[in-house]
């Protein structure tokens, strides 16, 4: 079975930096794809980094130059660097692993970031 355990969540002021961690478990982690995902109250979950099992990553243009996504195999753990956070990045982020960058299979718990103004 599956395991993705977040860590790094935190509050931090506008302008500020944090590193999410996922440590994954009961999977071969260096044959999968995986992601961060962000979601607020309400809204749907969004794309925030995917990063393919040969290090291609993609972004959108919200976190593009301020996020970067990377992985450690060795470690079964994938990083979200967050610099520059901005209000709007105020979410409960997700990890996840799957066949593909497009297709997300096993889901962390979630970790909250709350960046003040």
């Amino acid at each position: 079975q599956v395991q993705l355990v977040e860590s790094g969540g935190g509050l931090v002021q506008a302008g500020g930096s944090l590193r999410l961690s996922c440590r994954a478990s009961g999977i071969f982690f260096s044959i999968v794809a995986a992601g961060w995902y962000r979601q607020t109250p309400g809204e749907q979950r969004e794309l925030v980094a995917t990063i393919t099992l040969n290090g291609n990553t993609n972004y959108p243009d919200s976190v593009k130059g301020r996020f970067t996504i990377s992985r450690d195999n060795a470690k079964n753990t994938v990083y979200l660097q967050m610099n520059s956070l901005k209000p709007e990045d105020t979410a409960v982020y997700y990890c996840a692993t799957g066949p593909s960058a497009g297709m997300m299979t096993a889901w962390g718990q979630g970790t909250q970031v709350t960046v003040s103004s």
